[in-house]
């Protein structure tokens, strides 16, 4: 079912930044006319295809060979002065293979290799005038996924815990922009970048919200990693006080000044980050974790995001919306594979309904706005509100029968 061979994918991804909802393949456009029809050159074995980032006529996107033969392949991504795209991936069957982040203009040239099988794959570029450019691998085909349902459900959990790595190490990096930005007291940067850091923990809260550090009770909000990173205005624990994220947003949007307080703030947050990243990486997944982490995740955005509780005061609540859709779209992505053998018919309704809920997503995106979308603003919550939870919810029904169909295998 998948073009690329999984092993060789997941063993790269380590290395790299996630980021974004991943796009279906329906919404693969062809390549701009820059493009080369030929085959990208070969370097020591390597195939080099160079990605570059513009923004003096429209935010653009594109690549100097549209293909490249079967084998590892350098994807080298450089943003001349596109001040609208910061992030781009390779994308096949909706899962993220391969990505780069905190793409800003001027800064050197940063790459990434796979191993890809020869198939049809995405680079996607959100912000861009065109987001989604097709590529082709042309040889040896990768081998379909091979084994019993229980090994290929394994190997997806895997590749699921090395995603999840690759977000909090994206995490790591744009909460230490942020903090540069608050430590210089510049109030405009720091709100430019406040949310772009704030999508990664939306893509794995439910993996990681239950950790506890050294010393403190589960009951104690003062060492629960979840509450020091995402408390929200909603949730507050006098007794704990304001921490975290959206600390730093009242601050930033609400108070519209950086005090000392907000530099602690945001000295905390990128100590607490930083534990988060360790603890990750100590991670292990079951086939039902992902299922149920990725229900959890869209019973956020119902209960934080469409309401507007979770950015009382940015309105950024759409960027968080689309992180809790990519982490479940990747925690459902990931168990694809097997699920398909289990239940063919619940696999692609799934599909169709992330595909709704995405193409719905696209329509409040404003590349001129930081994080890519509209604020969410009062006007906005009260035409649409409805509609939006309609569409969560029909997704909602067929991704909460998954956990049971794969938690049994191998276990009858």
């Amino acid at each position: 079912m998948y073009p690329t061979d999984a092993s060789h994918a997941h063993a790269v991804l380590a290395g790299l930044v996630a980021f974004t909802i991943a796009m279906p393949a329906a919404f693969a456009a062809t390549n701009p006319g820059a493009a080369s029809a030929a085959p990208s050159p070969v370097n020591n074995g390597v195939s080099q295809v160079q990605i570059t980032l513009t923004g003096d006529q429209g935010q653009a996107c594109s690549l100097n060979h549209a293909s490249a033969k079967a084998g590892p392949i350098t994807f080298t991504v450089t943003n001349k002065t596109a001040t609208a795209i910061t992030e781009v991936e390779l994308q096949s069957d909706n899962r993220i293979l391969g990505e780069k982040e905190n793409l800003a203009p001027g800064l050197p040239p940063v790459s990434f290799t796979l191993t890809l099988g020869g198939g049809s794959y995405q680079i996607y570029c959100p912000g861009a005038k065109q987001e989604t450019l097709a590529f082709e691998v042309t040889g040896k085909t990768s081998p379909q996924a091979t084994g019993s349902t229980t090994a290929i459900l394994a190997e997806g959990t895997k590749g699921y815990a090395t995603y999840v790595d690759g977000v909090v190490n994206a995490m790591v990096t744009a909460v230490g922009e942020l903090k540069t930005d608050i430590d210089a007291g510049d109030l405009v940067k720091a709100k430019i970048d406040y949310p772009l850091a704030r999508p990664f923990y939306e893509r794995i809260e439910s993996d990681v919200d239950g950790f506890v550090l050294p010393g403190f009770k589960a009951t104690d909000n003062a060492g629960n990693l979840d509450y020091l990173i995402d408390m929200r205005a909603s949730n507050l624990d006098p007794k704990v006080g304001w921490h975290g994220f959206h600390a730093i947003e009242r601050d930033l949007f609400k108070n519209g000044k950086i005090t000392p307080e907000t530099k602690h703030l945001a000295a905390e947050l990128q100590t607490n980050v930083g534990k988060l990243d360790k603890l990750a990486k100590t991670l292990n997944y079951r086939p039902e974790d992902l299922a149920n982490g990725a229900a959890d995740l869209l019973e956020e955005v119902q209960t934080t995001k469409i309401t507007g509780e979770e950015e009382a005061y940015s309105h950024y609540d759409f960027v968080d919306f689309a992180g809790n859709v990519e982490g479940a779209e990747q925690a459902f992505a990931f168990l694809e594979p097997g699920l398909q053998r289990i239940d063919p018919a619940l696999t692609q309704q799934v599909k169709q309904q992330f595909a709704k809920v995405e193409a719905l997503l696209d329509s409040y995106r404003d590349p001129n706005v930081p994080g890519g979308f509209k604020l969410y603003t009062a006007q906005i919550k009260a035409a649409d509100a409805a509609k939006l939870s309609r569409a969560i919810q029909a997704l909602q029904e067929p991704l909460s029968r998954v956990a049971e169909k794969v938690a049994t295998v191998g276990r009858s």
